[in-house]
């Protein structure tokens, strides 16, 4: 499902270009479950972005099920992540002007789909907050409703990055329960980004980035 080779990525600054990814490959095959860690500025999150196709990097391939990202214009791309990719990032991404049940709802209707919320929002403890608005939420409730709306839409690459760093631990072990069913029920490929090592055990993969190198 995702194939990356030879990835690098430098960032402009005064003093020079500033490395961040330094060569990085790997593969994820369908219903894996690759759980990323590292410490802070190691460049997780800047490859969770690259893969994404929400930033180019500066040499390297991003393959997505077959079709490499540095071949499409910025449209197609857009085009891509909404037809396989479910993004989860540590900001929300909420709607405001929509309710929970809407947002929910919003990634899968994107693709024309009516998706049923009720179930999901049951699993994620908000069934008594569907007609709530983003700001009458708690950080954690947000970040239910932003996994929901992932899953909702069911992704065959789903790409999180900290999903539980907002949530309790016995929620955040269900939202984790969430994302690895996604993967191994519908054959979604699933990598997150964790600090958590217990959870990171969980996965049926791990990978940890060092000075923007995969060990």
């Amino acid at each position: 499902m995702l194939r990356v080779r030879d990835l690098t990525k430098a960032f402009d600054t005064a003093d020079g270009p500033l490395p961040v990814l330094r060569g990085v490959s790997l593969d994820l095959a369908p219903g894996e479950t690759l759980a990323l860690t590292g410490e802070s500025g190691s460049g997780k999150s800047t490859l969770l972005y690259l893969v994404a196709g929400l930033d180019a990097p500066s040499s390297g391939t991003i393959e997505i099920g077959g079709r490499a990202l540095s071949e499409m214009d910025d449209a197609a791309r857009a085009r891509l992540r909404r037809a396989e990719v479910g993004l989860v990032f540590q900001q929300f991404n909420l709607i405001p002007s929509l309710d929970v049940a809407a947002n929910l709802a919003f990634h899968a209707r994107l693709k024309g789909g009516t998706p049923d919320v009720a179930p999901m929002a049951e699993r994620l403890g908000l069934a008594e907050h569907l007609s709530r608005y983003p700001e009458q939420l708690s950080g954690g409730q947000q970040q239910r409703v932003a996994v929901g709306r992932t899953l909702i839409a069911r992704p065959r690459l789903i790409l999180a990055d900290e999903p539980t760093g907002n949530l309790d631990e016995a929620t955040g072990d269900a939202v984790l329960d969430l994302l690895r069913e996604a993967a191994e029920g519908t054959g979604a490929a699933l990598m997150m980004v964790t600090h958590s090592e217990r959870l990171a055990g969980r996965l049926s993969r791990r990978l940890h980035l060092r000075g923007g190198v995969l060990a």
